[in-house]
């Protein structure tokens, strides 16, 4: 793996695509910024090196053009003082400012580009558009887990213009280091927590899991769809009608390939969505019919939680249940009390960005589990087995 301990960077400018897609509230600031901080160490030790540094990134989803809310501006005055020195702004990613600010940078400088989105080219993977990208650097470094999944011009197609002068930051190569320990690399048992919404969104993750997992286990949104797959009653809980059948040739799969598929036993219902709507307690399958499911039970926190603290590596994407309403976070919060635990007793715990990340961090612990993953979809098509254009663009 080309990493930039390979590269002294002294005299050099490195073009550094990193991951700051950061949530902003209404008045632009940061409402989380660990993706901003998981960078530091690689522009610290390019400065360090005595090179200068140009940064790249994207910022939330601008349609076709310059959004204000959407402006890299809003996070400058954070990451000057995180880097503890001026950084310099750009108001385009291309054209005669960027050009003319890359080019009078010093060693020990650091420039931030305007978002790259603001240019349809970004995400159409445009060739002419990387170009003008790559000669505001002489180097070239990726460091955006978060964005390794998408064949962007800033994160694959760039690359082609750096050919002896291309490697990843450490952000990227730890992300990638643990992603390999637990895809190629677990101790038995394995167990992998499977949470979040839709059947749909870890069709494949479950699909591969299955070849390389003892324990599986389906909480959050997804498990009512297999509820009523196998003729429960689920009331108004989330429902993919059309996955019902996949559902049960998942339950056969695992059945025949000999892994433990652990699904609720019971689930906290909820006359509505609402943090203080009505509660009760009932056994999986027998929801009333006007109430929904918001969280699982507390014998499906008990035997959950059973499974893994028997466990030696956990893999966990996606909640339990509605985590952001506090009367419907104890089941996360349960299953995250479980894989810090686990993990002090030895296991080897990755937590699979996305919400995961954000329930890790909501309840402090995000320094109690082995590694927090700061790419949700990326690790999620890691996982399943897909070369991720970002780091083939890099190895290749």
């Amino acid at each position: 793996m080309n990493t930039i301990d390979q590269c002294n960077f002294k005299d050099k400018k490195a073009l550094i695509r990193v991951d700051f897609n950061v949530p902003l509230d209404k008045s632009f600031n940061i409402t989380d910024d660990k993706r901003m901080r998981a960078a530091l160490p690689t522009i610290t030790k390019i400065l360090n090196d005595g090179g200068a540094v140009v940064l790249m990134s994207h910022l939330g989803r601008p349609k076709g053009g310059p959004e204000d809310k959407y402006s890299l501006k809003h996070i400058l005055g954070d990451l000057s003082r995180m880097l503890d020195l001026e950084v310099k702004f750009a108001d385009d990613c291309i054209g005669a400012e960027a050009v003319k600010k890359a080019a009078n940078l010093l060693p020990g400088d650091v420039l931030l580009l305007e978002n790259l989105r603001f240019y349809p080219e970004e995400e159409k993977g445009d060739v002419a558009f990387a170009e003008k990208l790559a000669k505001l650097g002489n180097v070239y470094v990726n460091d955006a887990f978060g964005t390794a999944h998408r064949a962007h011009a800033s994160t694959a197609v760039i690359a082609q213009f750096f050919p002896d002068n291309k490697y990843f930051g450490y952000l990227m190569a730890e992300e990638l280091k643990n992603a390999e320990k637990v895809n190629h690399g677990a101790v038995k048992p394995f167990t992998a927590i499977m949470g979040g919404a839709k059947v749909s969104d870890k069709i494949l993750l479950i699909e591969s899991l299955l070849d390389k997992v003892d324990n599986l286990i389906i909480g959050g949104g997804m498990a009512y769809t297999f509820a009523k797959a196998q003729g429960g009653e689920i009331g108004t809980s989330l429902l993919e009608a059309d996955r019902m059948e996949l559902c049960l040739e998942l339950l056969e799969k695992a059945k025949s390939k000999g892994v433990n598929l652990i699904l609720p036993v019971d689930t906290v219902i909820a006359d509505k969505f609402d943090n203080e709507a009505q509660k009760d307690v009932v056994d999986t399958g027998t929801i009333p019919a006007d109430w929904m499911g918001l969280d699982i039970g507390p014998k499906t926190i008990k035997l959950f939680s059973d499974v893994i603290a028997n466990s030696k590596t956990l893999l966990w994407n996606g909640p339990m249940g509605v985590f952001e309403m506090a009367n419907f976070e104890h089941g996360t919060r349960a299953v995250a009390d479980a894989v810090v635990a686990a993990t002090a007793a030895g296991a080897f715990s990755l937590i699979g960005g996305g919400d995961s990340a954000a329930a890790i961090a909501k309840f402090g612990l995000e320094d109690e589990v082995s590694y927090v993953s700061t790419g949700g979809g990326a690790l999620l098509e890691y996982m399943e087995g897909k070369e991720l254009p970002g780091v083939k663009a890099v190895n290749s």
